[in-house]
């Protein structure tokens, strides 16, 4: 069976797959992300999001637990006011990055990149040898335009109290208490949630593997969580 290893220890994005009936594993790398930005010199969030998918997917890539496997990386940027926003980690930084946003837009950009780490049979047709690896180090980006409702500082403050905001790019989430702050979102929401399903199964695609192929149901088990 074709393994998918998810680059991420994000629970919203396992339930994504979880949730589309995508077996996967999860194994974890830590990644520098400002070390990795300084490196590049990249500011644009649409780039960034690219580059810190890639970066995360490229090392754990290069872990021996994922020989054989395909590894999907993402990584969430929002973009507002021309800013990049990443986690706001603090609550005095979600405070104020919320506040601005209340009653406007912003976008949120996902990268995905995707390494096969299977093996390859140069010698084989693809028909002779479906299991086979291609090789393929390939990405993509997905944007879509998330507009907010009005928010009190009392709901604000309420809903940093709980937490979730310090994790999450952009200082918001759209499948948890973020939810009741959103307005509407233009283009896919799986974006804002941070993988988009769509993309998954177009980049599977240019690997050779068809998204039906991981079609289990099955969820990736507590045990299949690694961190390095």
């Amino acid at each position: 069976m074709t393994r998918l290893i998810l680059a991420s220890q994000s629970p919203a994005r396992t339930k994504l797959l979880r949730n589309a009936g995508i077996a996967h594993e999860v194994l974890v790398s830590d990644v520098d992300e400002d070390a990795v930005q300084a490196r590049y010199g990249v500011t644009d969030p649409h780039d960034t999001a690219l580059l810190l998918a890639r970066a995360k997917a490229e090392a754990v890539a290069s872990l021996p637990e994922a020989d054989g496997a395909l590894v999907i990386g993402c990584d969430s940027v929002f973009e507002f006011d021309g800013e990049a926003h990443g986690k706001p980690y603090t609550a005095e930084v979600a405070r104020e990055r919320m506040l601005r946003m209340s009653g406007s837009m912003g976008v949120l950009h996902t990268g995905h990149w995707l390494v096969d780490c299977r093996d390859t049979d140069s010698g084989a047709s693809e028909t002779d040898a479906p299991g086979s690896g291609t090789g393929a180090t390939l990405g993509s980006v997905t944007s879509a335009e998330v507009h907010f409702m009005e928010m009190s500082e009392d709901e604000v403050d309420t809903y940093i109290a709980t937490g979730e905001p310090l994790q999450c790019a952009g200082s918001f989430t759209i499948d948890g208490y973020g939810g009741a702050f959103i307005r509407k979102v233009d283009g896919d929401p799986h974006t804002v949630v941070g993988l988009s399903i769509s993309t998954l199964r177009g980049l599977l695609g240019q690997a050779k593997v068809g998204v039906t192929e991981l079609w289990t149901g099955g969820a990736a088990d507590p045990a299949d969580v690694r961190a390095e």
